[in-house]
């Protein structure tokens, strides 16, 4: 019987590795790689909603909802919020493309240089150029919004508890104080961010985006389409890595069946195979004699 069960448990052994690695393959892959950095006790939690690229291990992110997101952070997030990770030549086959992006890019003045006479100048914007900033450095913003600095949107999906449902959350989650709490000037009670009160007013109205496909532009909907692209912002290979995992399981299952035959016809005789040592006199005397 327990012969039996160890040579049962020597052929399940490649199934058990090949299982096991693809496993941790998946798992990679459809975990976005988060590093939370805020959060709070007083908040109330975010409210999950169910985005279409988490549906799966295997979902993508919408393409549409992704170009209207765009266009929300560029008509209104950007007023205030930058993207200093994001390039234009990124947007390319993602948003927009390639015209459109060097459109985009154009449309900007970049300070570049030094020249040869050691100046600096402007310069119409181009591919590999960044997204440009609302504010020089942090002096100037926090003195125009009354002390408080907008932080960078880059990478906000991964640095925040909730992800996109935390940015969802808090540009639709403004709602007037309870009885007897004291707002001061300048700040807004939102009960989902870290305090309930924040400096940054509502930013989105019904109506204030225009886009292109003609999708309503409700409060909500602008709030899910950014969300949506700026957790693309902060992992834009998350697609690539899910489609090499894919690639990679598909490889794994088709490799199964050989490294099952060769562990079973190939390499079984030298798992059960018995070395004996023999005192043969003939052989004995003749090499060890002397």
């Amino acid at each position: 019987m327990l012969g039996a069960r160890a040579k049962l448990a020597r052929r399940l052994k490649p199934l058990f590795a090949a299982g096991a690695v693809g496993l941790s393959v998946v798992a990679w892959s459809s975990m976005p790689s988060v590093v939370h950095a805020s959060g709070g006790e007083e908040e109330i939690p975010c409210v999950e909603s169910n985005w279409s690229h988490k549906k799966s291990p295997w979902a993508a992110f919408d393409p549409a909802s992704l170009r209207r997101g765009f266009e929300v952070y560029r008509q209104v997030c950007a007023a205030c919020h930058s993207l200093k990770y994001l390039r234009y030549r990124e947007l390319v086959g993602v948003t927009h493309t390639e015209a459109q992006a060097k459109a985009l890019a154009k449309s900007v003045e970049v300070q570049d240089g030094p020249d040869q006479e050691g100046k600096m100048f402007m310069r119409k914007g181009r591919l590999y150029d960044s997204l440009p900033k609302p504010y020089e450095n942090d002096e100037l913003a926090a003195f125009i919004n009354n002390g408080a600095v907008p932080p960078d949107l880059s990478h906000i999906t991964r640095a925040r508890f909730g992800s996109e449902d935390y940015i969802f959350n808090i540009l639709t989650g403004y709602k007037d104080p309870p009885p007897g709490m004291v707002v001061k000037s300048g700040q807004h009670y939102l009960p989902y961010f870290p305090g309930s009160l924040i400096a940054m007013a509502k930013a989105l109205n019904d109506g204030a985006v225009e886009w292109e496909d003609d999708t309503p532009a409700t409060v909500a909907q602008q709030a899910k389409d950014v969300a949506t692209f700026l957790a693309w912002v902060g992992e834009p290979e998350l697609e690539y890595r899910r489609y090499l995992t894919l690639k990679m399981t598909a490889a794994l299952l088709l490799t199964l069946p050989f490294s099952w035959y060769v562990k079973k016809f190939r390499w079984s005789s030298y798992g059960t195979r018995r070395l004996s040592f023999l005192d043969h006199p003939t052989i004995n005397d003749k090499y060890w004699k002397h």
